[in-house]
């Protein structure tokens, strides 16, 4: 793009951006709304700023963004840091937003998952053996009698257990957002790795005749968990595929801005990997009817969906 049709696209929005930063500065109309087109100008004015560096790092337009975005910046973060309304803007609009925009990769990230997980349950399915070359030896050992599943479960540490799962899975959420920098290569491996081994352990206690028991200690948890897990995978296909495939501009451009909406939706899993590992360490040990297990399951699906309805509603509220 030229860099005069460039100016010429775009200053509207920079004229609007310095005119609502001045008016934010003096308090003059505050509200809402102007709150929300305040942020969503600065988020364009910040992609632009992020072009010219990289295509007119010595153009003039590039200092005049420079000093607008870091004022406009000051502005929007000087008194929010004790607030909670970009927090609730963020996973009330923002997020939700996000999820739109990238559903792609992150169905993409579902079936990778699924693959890899339908393969090994055939595989064990076809041959009980072969659940010790898919499994870790610590975990083909802990399962090693499938019935017992369900009279160990109350001896479990409820708070210990929810804390290391939930580290376990945030630190499987950033390794597969990270794997984007690596074109996506470790990001499809994981993806793949965790569906092989849920398929693996799923037909296990299917040849044990113990799948009703095994989905429900599964599904509680493992549906919010598994979509949180599907969301930061999904992150990191799109910068390994940005990076894979540019386009008309460079990878270092792309690096910047899919690096901002990748860290972005790995921030909004962060409370899902929380109720997950609540839910896996207080529900699903705990002495409840598998039946009512498996209405939490579907409690957290339904609440999932009522998430994303009531943030698509924001959303088209929301200023263009």
């Amino acid at each position: 793009m030229q860099l005069k049709q460039f100016i010429q696209q775009h200053r509207k929005d920079w004229q609007e951006l310095e005119q609502l930063t001045s008016d934010l500065q003096k308090r003059n109309q505050i509200t809402s709304t102007t709150i929300d087109k305040f942020d969503h100008l600065y988020q364009k004015a910040a992609q632009n700023l992020s072009y010219c560096q990289t295509y007119y790092p010595n153009e003039e337009v590039t200092g005049y963004l420079n000093g607008m975005v870091s004022k406009a910046h000051n502005v929007l973060y000087q008194k929010q840091q004790s607030s909670w309304k970009q927090l609730h803007y963020f996973f009330s609009t923002k997020f939700v937003g996000l999820l739109l925009d990238q559903w792609k990769p992150i169905v993409i990230a579902m079936l990778l998952f699924f693959f890899g997980g339908l393969a090994s349950f055939l595989s064990v399915l076809d041959n009980p053996l072969h659940i010790n070359g898919i499994l870790p030896n610590d975990m083909a050992q802990s399962i090693a009698d499938p019935s017992e599943l369900e009279e160990n479960a109350g001896s479990v540490n409820a708070s210990l257990m929810s804390a290391e799962i939930m580290t376990n899975n945030i630190r499987v959420a950033i390794l597969a957002f990270a794997g984007g920098i690596t074109f996506g290569l470790l990001t499809i491996y994981l993806l793949i790795y965790n569906g092989v081994i849920i398929g693996a352990l799923a037909a296990l206690f299917w040849n044990s005749g113990n799948s009703y028991i095994f989905w429900a200690y599964i599904v509680p948890h493992g549906i919010i968990e598994l979509l949180a897990i599907f969301i930061a995978g999904g992150a990191g296909l799109l910068m390994g595929y940005k990076l894979f495939v540019p386009g008309n501009l460079s990878r270092l451009y792309q690096l910047k801005i899919q690096t901002i909406r990748s860290v972005q939706l790995l921030l909004g899993t962060i409370p899902i990997f929380i109720l997950a590992g609540i839910i896996e360490g207080f529900i699903t040990p705990a002495d409840l009817s598998l039946e009512i297990k498996y209405v939490v399951a579907l409690l957290t699906l339904i609440g999932f969906i009522l998430y994303m309805v009531v943030g698509h509603f924001f959303l088209q509220k929301r200023p263009t």
